[in-house]
């Protein structure tokens, strides 16, 4: 993806995609690979569960026995190119969730950047701590598809880039620390920019050629991942780099380390040297640094009780640094609403 920290004039800007796309035939040959769904067609009544049957390979829809007796109205064209998605999406309001059962169980992998062109997200939850957003025209939102996320979406146009994880990583050393985070589209030349190019790109990509919509996409990716890193203070200058150098090292330390019982934020402080307020102002967006350490035990924990059935409940939380087996269960029932032992059943019901 190259340098996401180099200036914005070395991006195509939008207008010149504009420029670009002046006069391009409704349909040129050798376009974007495009999908278009609506639930226009269906019934009132199974409207809404069309819907979640569409894009339940990536996220859950979770109705109400009221909104599935509701009409519901929603819509997507979906493109493809050079290994980058991008969609444009009108629906109704709806709770969405991907839950840490689905992440152990699917290969979805990717980053997805929403931008909101009307409506918005108006609460997020991620590492099963929910939080007000503010709901705001095209504001944007990052998700880590390998982390769990429950948001509560307004009634809304949004358009999406789902991204590789593994482009996203070679930009941003720490890119799981952008997982929930919004970003409001007028905050900085550099979002607006990218907003700009974004709306470009939803009028105009069914009339570009498949080169050209893989370039305008990369680029779109591109200004909206530096946009998160700019915010989150991952890229832009050496002193950034500093402190993801020192991210990487410390989060280095704890995988290492996460079996070991002992494990806490004084032994992190203690081997690292660190100061103790540069390290709690680096996972303070995780909710501190206790917190970061158990949610990473506790996904580990999930991630082999999905793979590995046959192991005790009791072993897994020893690997991973839980002093007991009863302190574990009351960690993953607070965390994710079930004990292990169902959570090891759903996730063999929906393999």
């Amino acid at each position: 993806m190259g340098d996401l920290a180099a200036t914005p004039r070395e991006f195509l800007s939008p207008m010149n995609l504009r420029d670009h796309m002046a006069g391009a035939p409704s349909a040129p040959q050798g376009g974007p690979a495009h999908s278009h769904f609506s639930v226009s067609e269906e019934p009132p009544q199974r409207q809404l569960l069309a819907w979640r049957d569409r894009v339940g390979h990536v996220i859950d829809v979770l109705p109400s026995s009221s909104d599935i007796e509701k009409p519901f109205r929603a819509s997507i064209d979906r493109y493809d190119a050079g290994g980058l998605v991008f969609t444009d999406c009108r629906s109704d309001a709806m709770l969405l969730e991907r839950s840490l059962a689905r992440i152990s169980t699917d290969r979805v992998r990717d980053y997805a950047f929403h931008v909101f062109l009307e409506g918005g997200v108006d609460e997020v939850a991620v590492h099963a701590s929910p939080r007000e957003v503010a709901s705001s025209t095209a504001g944007i939102l990052a998700l880590d598809l390998n982390q769990p996320v429950r948001m509560r979406r307004s009634a809304c146009r949004v358009l999406t880039f789902f991204v590789p994880g593994a482009l996203v990583a070679e930009v941003l050393p720490d890119a799981e620390a952008i997982h929930g985070r919004t970003i409001r589209s007028n905050t900085a030349p550099l979002t607006r920019l990218a907003v700009e190019h974004v709306v470009a790109l939803g009028q105009n990509i069914a009339n570009l050629s498949a080169p050209a919509a893989e370039s305008a996409m990369r680029t779109g990716t591109q200004l909206l991942v530096a946009a998160f890193g700019r915010q989150s203070g991952l890229s832009g200058n050496a002193r950034a780099a500093a402190r993801a150098a020192m991210f990487g090292r410390v989060r280095r330390h704890i995988q290492v380390n996460l079996h070991r019982p002992e494990l806490s934020p004084k032994s992190v402080l203690n081997a690292l040297q660190l100061p103790r307020p540069t390290l709690y102002r680096m996972f303070q967006h995780e909710g501190g640094l206790g917190t970061y350490i158990r949610h990473l035990r506790l996904r580990h924990a999930a991630n082999d009780l999905a793979r590995y059935p046959h192991l005790m409940v009791t072993d897994i939380a020893y690997s991973v640094g839980f002093k007991s087996a009863s302190d574990f269960t009351r960690a993953f029932r607070r965390a994710y609403g079930m004990a292990p032992q169902d959570f090891r059943a759903l996730s063999r019901k929906a393999a």
